[in-house]
Protein backbone atom coordinates (compact mmCIF):
# COMPACT_ATOMS: atom_id res chain seq x y z
CA UNK A 1 0.00 0.00 0.00
CA UNK A 2 1.17 3.17 -0.89
CA UNK A 3 1.90 6.33 1.66
CA UNK A 4 -0.21 8.32 -0.55
CA UNK A 5 -2.77 6.35 0.59
CA UNK A 6 -2.28 5.86 4.63
CA UNK A 7 -1.90 9.73 4.10
CA UNK A 8 -5.60 9.54 2.81
CA UNK A 9 -6.53 6.99 6.35
CA UNK A 10 -4.94 9.92 8.28
CA UNK A 11 -6.49 12.92 6.97
CA UNK A 12 -10.04 10.72 7.32
CA UNK A 13 -9.33 10.43 11.19
CA UNK A 14 -7.98 14.45 11.77
CA UNK A 15 -11.18 15.90 13.14
CA UNK A 16 -11.32 12.99 15.91
CA UNK A 17 -7.13 13.37 16.07
CA UNK A 18 -7.81 17.35 17.18
CA UNK A 19 -9.66 16.77 20.11
CA UNK A 20 -8.10 13.72 21.72
CA UNK A 21 -4.51 15.21 21.06
CA UNK A 22 -4.91 18.78 21.47
CA UNK A 23 -8.23 19.11 23.63
CA UNK A 24 -7.60 16.73 26.40
CA UNK A 25 -6.65 20.00 28.28
CA UNK A 26 -9.60 21.56 30.01
CA UNK A 27 -12.45 19.25 29.00
CA UNK A 28 -9.65 16.33 30.25
CA UNK A 29 -8.97 18.59 33.88
CA UNK A 30 -10.16 15.43 35.59
CA UNK A 31 -7.87 12.61 33.36
CA UNK A 32 -4.10 12.14 34.43
CA UNK A 33 -1.57 13.27 31.87
CA UNK A 34 1.99 11.72 31.93
CA UNK A 35 5.17 12.68 30.23
CA UNK A 36 8.17 10.79 30.07
CA UNK A 37 11.79 9.84 31.14
CA UNK A 38 13.67 7.71 28.72
CA UNK A 39 15.92 5.50 30.11
CA UNK A 40 17.05 3.64 27.76
CA UNK A 41 17.27 3.88 23.63
CA UNK A 42 18.06 0.91 21.68
CA UNK A 43 19.23 0.48 18.17
CA UNK A 44 15.67 0.11 15.69
CA UNK A 45 15.48 -0.79 12.32
CA UNK A 46 14.72 1.93 10.48
CA UNK A 47 13.56 -0.67 7.49
CA UNK A 48 10.05 -1.43 9.63
CA UNK A 49 7.26 0.21 9.33
CA UNK A 50 6.29 -1.02 12.28
CA UNK A 51 2.53 -2.36 13.36
CA UNK A 52 2.75 -4.43 16.41
CA UNK A 53 5.11 -4.88 19.22
CA UNK A 54 4.94 -7.29 22.45
CA UNK A 55 7.86 -8.81 24.66
CA UNK A 56 6.97 -12.36 26.00
CA UNK A 57 9.26 -14.50 27.75
CA UNK A 58 12.00 -11.57 27.11
CA UNK A 59 12.15 -11.59 23.68
CA UNK A 60 10.80 -8.64 21.51
CA UNK A 61 8.34 -9.52 18.71
CA UNK A 62 7.22 -6.88 15.66
CA UNK A 63 5.47 -6.76 13.10
CA UNK A 64 5.90 -4.75 10.26
CA UNK A 65 3.19 -3.24 7.25
CA UNK A 66 2.73 -2.50 3.80
CA UNK A 67 2.20 -4.36 1.05
CA UNK A 68 5.34 -5.96 -0.31
CA UNK A 69 7.12 -5.12 3.18
CA UNK A 70 4.72 -6.48 6.01
CA UNK A 71 6.93 -9.56 8.25
CA UNK A 72 6.80 -10.29 11.73
CA UNK A 73 9.94 -10.71 13.52
CA UNK A 74 12.00 -11.96 16.70
CA UNK A 75 14.22 -9.29 17.33
CA UNK A 76 17.26 -8.80 19.95
CA UNK A 77 16.06 -6.09 22.16
CA UNK A 78 19.82 -4.64 22.74
CA UNK A 79 21.25 -4.25 18.93
CA UNK A 80 17.85 -4.26 17.06
CA UNK A 81 19.24 -7.53 14.88
CA UNK A 82 16.52 -9.66 13.08
CA UNK A 83 17.05 -13.21 14.80
CA UNK A 84 14.08 -14.37 12.47
CA UNK A 85 11.43 -13.44 10.08
CA UNK A 86 8.78 -14.28 7.95
CA UNK A 87 7.37 -12.32 5.24
CA UNK A 88 3.72 -11.89 4.63
CA UNK A 89 2.44 -12.67 1.17
CA UNK A 90 2.80 -9.71 -0.33
CA UNK A 91 -1.09 -8.94 -1.24
CA UNK A 92 -1.24 -8.54 2.15
CA UNK A 93 -1.03 -5.29 4.03
CA UNK A 94 0.57 -6.10 7.88
CA UNK A 95 -0.78 -5.00 11.44
CA UNK A 96 -0.72 -5.63 14.74
CA UNK A 97 0.02 -8.81 16.63
CA UNK A 98 -0.57 -10.60 19.60
CA UNK A 99 0.58 -13.56 21.50
CA UNK A 100 -1.68 -16.00 22.05
CA UNK A 101 -1.18 -19.37 23.94
CA UNK A 102 1.73 -20.86 22.02
CA UNK A 103 0.85 -18.73 18.80
CA UNK A 104 1.04 -15.38 17.16
CA UNK A 105 -1.82 -13.81 16.09
CA UNK A 106 -1.63 -11.33 13.17
CA UNK A 107 -4.07 -8.57 11.44
CA UNK A 108 -4.06 -7.78 7.79
CA UNK A 109 -5.21 -4.09 7.01
CA UNK A 110 -8.16 -4.68 4.62
CA UNK A 111 -8.34 -8.23 3.67
CA UNK A 112 -10.62 -9.41 6.54
CA UNK A 113 -7.89 -11.81 6.72
CA UNK A 114 -5.97 -12.84 10.03
CA UNK A 115 -3.09 -15.41 10.34
CA UNK A 116 -1.86 -17.76 13.28
CA UNK A 117 1.55 -18.54 13.65
CA UNK A 118 3.60 -21.12 15.61
CA UNK A 119 5.33 -18.77 17.85
CA UNK A 120 8.85 -21.04 17.67
CA UNK A 121 8.85 -21.57 13.84
CA UNK A 122 6.43 -18.87 12.04
CA UNK A 123 4.86 -21.36 10.27
CA UNK A 124 0.87 -20.13 9.43
CA UNK A 125 -0.94 -22.68 11.48
CA UNK A 126 -4.38 -21.47 10.04
CA UNK A 127 -6.36 -18.60 9.12
CA UNK A 128 -9.29 -16.57 10.42
CA UNK A 129 -11.65 -13.55 9.15
CA UNK A 130 -13.03 -10.49 10.84
CA UNK A 131 -15.10 -7.47 9.17
CA UNK A 132 -13.96 -4.82 8.39
CA UNK A 133 -10.57 -3.54 9.29
CA UNK A 134 -7.77 -4.54 11.83
CA UNK A 135 -5.21 -2.60 13.18
CA UNK A 136 -3.71 -3.30 16.61
CA UNK A 137 -4.06 -6.11 18.66
CA UNK A 138 -3.03 -7.39 22.69
CA UNK A 139 -3.84 -10.26 24.82
CA UNK A 140 -4.20 -10.56 28.61
CA UNK A 141 -4.01 -14.05 28.58
CA UNK A 142 -7.63 -14.91 28.67
CA UNK A 143 -9.16 -12.67 25.90
CA UNK A 144 -7.92 -11.06 22.63
CA UNK A 145 -8.82 -7.48 22.01
CA UNK A 146 -8.36 -5.80 18.41
CA UNK A 147 -8.02 -2.39 17.24
CA UNK A 148 -9.90 -1.03 13.84
CA UNK A 149 -9.50 2.33 13.27
CA UNK A 150 -12.78 2.92 15.32
CA UNK A 151 -13.38 4.21 19.09
CA UNK A 152 -14.23 0.61 19.66
CA UNK A 153 -12.33 -2.29 20.85
CA UNK A 154 -13.31 -5.94 19.85
CA UNK A 155 -13.01 -8.58 22.55
CA UNK A 156 -12.17 -11.66 20.54
CA UNK A 157 -12.45 -15.36 21.68
CA UNK A 158 -8.65 -16.73 22.09
CA UNK A 159 -9.21 -20.17 20.52
CA UNK A 160 -11.89 -19.20 17.85
CA UNK A 161 -10.98 -15.64 17.45
CA UNK A 162 -14.44 -14.81 17.02
CA UNK A 163 -16.06 -11.61 18.12
CA UNK A 164 -17.33 -11.08 21.69
CA UNK A 165 -18.80 -8.33 22.41
CA UNK A 166 -17.17 -4.35 21.55
CA UNK A 167 -15.66 -1.85 23.76
CA UNK A 168 -16.05 1.71 23.08
CA UNK A 169 -13.28 4.04 24.18
CA UNK A 170 -14.52 7.42 25.36
CA UNK A 171 -12.87 10.36 27.42
CA UNK A 172 -15.36 11.73 29.22
CA UNK A 173 -17.85 11.06 27.28
CA UNK A 174 -16.59 11.74 23.60
CA UNK A 175 -15.40 8.74 21.81
CA UNK A 176 -11.86 7.79 20.84
CA UNK A 177 -10.99 7.45 17.61
CA UNK A 178 -7.96 6.22 15.62
CA UNK A 179 -6.97 3.66 17.99
CA UNK A 180 -4.06 1.54 16.69
CA UNK A 181 -1.21 -0.89 18.55
CA UNK A 182 -2.44 -1.93 21.78
CA UNK A 183 -0.75 -3.44 24.66
CA UNK A 184 -1.84 -5.16 27.80
CA UNK A 185 -0.36 -3.45 31.11
CA UNK A 186 -1.14 -4.30 34.15
CA UNK A 187 -4.70 -4.40 33.91
CA UNK A 188 -5.16 -1.20 31.41
CA UNK A 189 -5.36 -1.55 27.02
CA UNK A 190 -2.35 1.25 26.27
CA UNK A 191 -3.29 2.50 22.49
CA UNK A 192 -1.40 4.76 20.54
CA UNK A 193 -3.23 7.10 19.14
CA UNK A 194 -2.96 6.99 15.56
CA UNK A 195 -1.42 9.74 14.17
CA UNK A 196 -0.40 11.94 17.24
CA UNK A 197 2.05 11.93 19.73
CA UNK A 198 -0.30 10.12 22.30
CA UNK A 199 -0.82 6.78 24.07
CA UNK A 200 -4.40 6.46 25.79
CA UNK A 201 -4.80 4.59 28.86
CA UNK A 202 -8.02 2.26 28.57
CA UNK A 203 -9.67 0.62 31.26
CA UNK A 204 -11.28 -2.34 29.49
CA UNK A 205 -14.29 -2.76 31.92
CA UNK A 206 -15.70 0.03 30.59
CA UNK A 207 -13.72 1.91 27.93
CA UNK A 208 -13.20 4.88 29.68
CA UNK A 209 -9.66 6.73 28.93
CA UNK A 210 -7.86 6.42 32.81
CA UNK A 211 -5.14 8.76 31.75
CA UNK A 212 -2.97 10.10 28.58
CA UNK A 213 0.50 9.23 27.71
CA UNK A 214 2.05 12.70 25.83
CA UNK A 215 4.85 11.35 24.43
CA UNK A 216 5.84 15.15 22.38
CA UNK A 217 9.19 15.27 21.75
CA UNK A 218 10.54 11.87 22.01
CA UNK A 219 10.71 11.39 18.42
CA UNK A 220 14.12 13.45 17.17
CA UNK A 221 13.27 15.97 14.17
CA UNK A 222 16.98 15.58 13.21
CA UNK A 223 16.22 11.92 12.32
CA UNK A 224 16.59 11.38 8.39
CA UNK A 225 14.68 10.32 5.96
CA UNK A 226 11.33 10.50 8.04
CA UNK A 227 7.54 11.03 6.10
CA UNK A 228 4.46 12.18 7.04
CA UNK A 229 2.93 8.24 7.74
CA UNK A 230 6.18 7.39 10.34
CA UNK A 231 4.57 7.86 13.36
CA UNK A 232 4.59 7.16 17.01
CA UNK A 233 3.50 3.55 17.00
CA UNK A 234 4.48 0.35 18.94
CA UNK A 235 4.06 -0.24 22.79
CA UNK A 236 5.87 -3.41 24.30
CA UNK A 237 5.26 -4.25 28.27
CA UNK A 238 7.84 -6.40 30.04
CA UNK A 239 5.95 -7.59 32.89
CA UNK A 240 8.48 -9.44 34.55
CA UNK A 241 11.05 -6.65 34.77
CA UNK A 242 8.75 -3.82 34.55
CA UNK A 243 9.26 -1.86 31.62
CA UNK A 244 7.71 -0.03 29.18
CA UNK A 245 9.25 0.27 25.65
CA UNK A 246 7.84 2.51 22.67
CA UNK A 247 8.88 3.18 19.28
CA UNK A 248 7.73 4.39 15.33
CA UNK A 249 7.24 3.66 12.13
CA UNK A 250 10.76 3.81 10.47
CA UNK A 251 12.04 4.93 13.54
CA UNK A 252 15.74 4.41 14.12
CA UNK A 253 15.05 3.68 17.82
CA UNK A 254 13.22 1.54 20.68
CA UNK A 255 12.69 3.61 23.59
CA UNK A 256 12.61 2.22 26.97
CA UNK A 257 10.40 5.11 28.86
CA UNK A 258 8.89 5.89 32.77
CA UNK A 259 6.06 7.62 32.77
CA UNK A 260 5.80 10.93 35.09
CA UNK A 261 2.32 12.27 36.18
CA UNK A 262 2.88 16.00 35.61
CA UNK A 263 1.76 17.87 38.50
CA UNK A 264 -0.73 19.89 36.83
CA UNK A 265 -3.31 18.73 35.01
CA UNK A 266 -3.83 20.20 31.05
Amino acid sequence: MKKSTLSVRRRLLLGALAWSVGGFGAAEAAIPVYAFMVKHAYPHDTGAFTQGLFIKDGVLYESTGLKGQSSIRRVQLETGRVLQKKEVPAEFFGEGIAAVGDDIVGLTWTSKVGFVYDAKTFDVKRKFSYEGEGWGLTSNGKQVFMSDGSPAIRVLDPKTLAEVRRIRVSADGKPIAGLNELEWVDGQIYANVWGSNVIARIDPANGNVLGWIDLTGLADPAWKGMGPDDVLNGIAWDAVHRRLFVTGKHWPKLFEIELVERTGRR
